[in-house]
């Protein structure tokens, strides 16, 4: 149980000891003024100020914990972003070099610990797959035209997954199904790689 959880459990409790306690006290103060009227309704004008005082105070402390969960929950959206965003501009810089080098293996080491913090579970996993096909291509520290290819597929599986973790709720309540917005990705990068087989040698 989060620390915000238990704050907040042992302060509903402590109120409702403190109100019930309080509800007993008063309860017997307005039949002990029971002869005096007007000092019935002192009785009960503090009852219900009491009241209205314990739930309002339910009420602020459950909005302040909605609104840090999701604070929180934006916060660590920010984070996946972020470390989303650098991997791919950085398998697009290995693109554009053409030699894979040790400072590219070693920023590669850390950019995977980094998802390691983040990432989905689907988005690991298509990730991996994503390594394994860079693994078998660097033999020679370069990457080929079939090896570019081959890792274009597996990146438009891993931005799919990425899809979905950031903003698949957002895509559950579209007019356009997930399988269509998967079937679309998957086309542009088909249609991207033989753009791109145009400008090969033969």
């Amino acid at each position: 149980m989060s620390r915000i959880r238990l704050q907040s459990l042992l302060y509903m409790t402590l109120t409702a000891v403190l109100f019930v306690g309080g509800y007993f006290f008063l309860r017997a103060a307005y039949h002990l003024a029971e002869p005096m009227p007007f000092a019935q309704e002192i009785v009960l004008v503090v009852l219900g100020t009491l009241a209205t005082i314990l739930i309002t105070a339910l009420l602020l402390n459950k909005q302040t914990e909605v609104e840090l969960a999701k604070e929180q929950n934006v916060k660590f959206l920010e984070l996946k972003s972020t470390i989303y965003m650098e991997l791919l501009n950085y398998l697009e810089g290995l693109f554009h070099q053409p030699q894979v080098t040790e400072d590219d293996v070693i920023r590669l080491q850390f950019l995977t610990h980094k998802l390691a913090i983040s990432a989905s579970p689907e988005v690991l996993h298509r990730y991996q797959k994503l390594l394994q096909i860079f693994a078998a291509g660097i033999g020679d520290r370069r990457l080929d035209h079939r090896e570019r290819d081959d890792l274009h597929t597996a990146l438009a599986e891993l931005t799919i997954a990425i899809r979905r973790d950031l903003i698949g709720e957002l895509d559950a309540v579209s007019t356009v199904s997930a399988q269509e917005i998967e079937r679309r990705v998957r086309a542009n990068n088909a249609a991207t790689t033989a753009i791109d087989d145009r400008y090969q040698p033969v």
